[in-house]
């Protein structure tokens, strides 16, 4: 629920149209989506095979801790607070309040009020207990599936779709027209696809890690993949590419096509309840990680305690949502994903390149489950990441940049705390 819950939020509401605005050929539209879900299930069977060997909370800050030694594991935890999980919460919220915006007037100001009170309730919820959140998350995730299928469903079962929307199907342009549109359309496919290691950090909570871990990156990756291919393929059928991409709420559009103005009141309270459980499981995972650093000294001792009572890291928690509440005052959606997508598969191919580094360095450690298709499963993904990383900074340099700051910000960060342990 963990995993189905964060890779499914936002993303498969409004990055479509953007999508449909870079590429106006259906069978680019529905590749991308095929892409992005074959490269992230690439990372999540590389990645399963550190989650079961050493579930402990924190994720990728163990894993890249245990591969390149303190100074890496710190450097993504802090980018991790600083825009990976905070900016992830903080766009969420704010897709949230935009489709809130569907029932009641809001303007900016109201928009970002709605979002940082969203994060705020989670955050409570996460603090009141495990099971609080857990019960959260599978409620909202089970809603979310529903809703989804159902919009599949009436696509094809209702008036309104036509196959002609396909058209064109095949590129017209030459390849070097379209190198630029494509990796603006996989950045954006694959900021929806994200989420699917969110259940890592909780490895040293879950039940018998080192079989439901895998299982648990392997079902949701695919599963997901398969929604958001026939979601997007019903979003073509019912209004077509150029509908698309005028559309800024693609799903209440492509439901009001179908059902009328009930259809999108419908639709918007699906989208309301996804990015409600999408957030839900960022909130709840994210603070294990900054649990984790500031167990091992390198953050704020006190976002190390654990509530009494509650058993929950609530001063985790707390700065966790306080931040991103922050970040929802500061940039546009467009570039918050952008600083995630490029921060993140930074560090996403640095663990796919610790799995290679941890068989010969630790050729003896427990290895539970083992890559499928290992060497070529992480070697693939990790060529992806530096083509994304790479294209990124190409065509969007300036948000490339930025993230690139946030994470160097890191540096003195590292020294204050390291001489302080010591």
């Amino acid at each position: 629920m963990i995993s189905v819950g964060t890779i499914i939020g936002s993303g498969i509401f409004i990055v479509p149209a953007s999508i449909a605005l870079y590429l106006q050929f259906s069978s680019l539209a529905l590749g991308v989506w095929v892409v992005g879900g074959l490269v992230t299930l690439l990372g999540a069977l590389s990645i399963a095979e550190l989650g079961a060997a050493m579930p402990a909370p924190g994720g990728q800050f163990v894993y890249l801790r245990k591969a390149y030694g303190p100074f890496w594991g710190f450097l993504y935890g802090w980018t991790t607070f600083t825009v990976i999980n905070t900016a992830s919460i903080a766009t969420v919220a704010v897709a949230f309040a935009t489709y809130v915006g569907y029932f009641v007037p809001l303007g900016v100001a109201g928009i970002r009020v709605v979002a940082i009170g969203s994060i705020a309730a989670l955050t409570a919820i996460n603090c009141l207990g495990v099971r609080h959140g857990a019960t959260t998350q599978n409620l909202l995730t089970f809603l979310k599936i529903g809703s989804i299928f159902a919009l599949i469903g009436a696509s094809f079962l209702l008036r309104g779709g036509s196959f002609s929307n396909f058209s064109p199907v095949l590129p017209t342009l030459p390849v070097t027209g379209l190198a630029g549109p494509l990796a603006l359309a996989m950045v954006a496919a694959l900021w929806a696809y994200d989420g699917w290691i969110e259940v890592t950090y909780v490895a040293g909570e879950v039940k018998e890690p080192q079989r439901n871990i895998p299982l648990s990156l392997l079902y949701s990756t695919v599963l997901a993949a398969l929604r958001y291919l026939l979601i997007n393929f019903s979003y073509i059928y019912v209004l077509s590419l150029g509908k698309m991409s005028r559309s800024e709420l693609v799903a209440s559009d492509t439901a009001t096509v179908l059902l009328g103005r009930y259809g999108a009141t419908l639709v918007s309270l699906a989208v309301l309840v996804s990015t409600l459980g999408a957030n839900n499981g960022f909130i709840l995972t994210g603070a294990r990680i900054y649990y984790a650093m500031a167990r091992e000294g390198l953050f704020f001792d006190w976002v190390s305690r654990v509530h009494p009572r509650f058993r929950t890291p609530v001063p985790s928690l707390v700065v966790q949502g306080v931040w991103s509440a922050l970040l929802t005052l500061t940039g546009t959606f467009s570039q918050l994903f952008t600083y995630v997508i490029f921060a993140g598969w930074i560090f996403y191919a640095m663990s796919c390149g610790a799995v290679l580094i941890l068989r010969r360095r630790a050729a003896e450690m427990p290895r539970p489950y083992h890559t499928w298709g290992y060497p070529a499963a992480p070697v693939v993904f990790i060529l992806f990441a530096v083509w994304l990383v790479v294209s990124t900074v190409i065509h969007d340099p300036r948000d490339a940049g930025i993230g690139a700051g946030i994470m160097l910000t890191g540096l003195p960060a590292y020294y204050y705390w390291s001489r302080k342990k010591k």
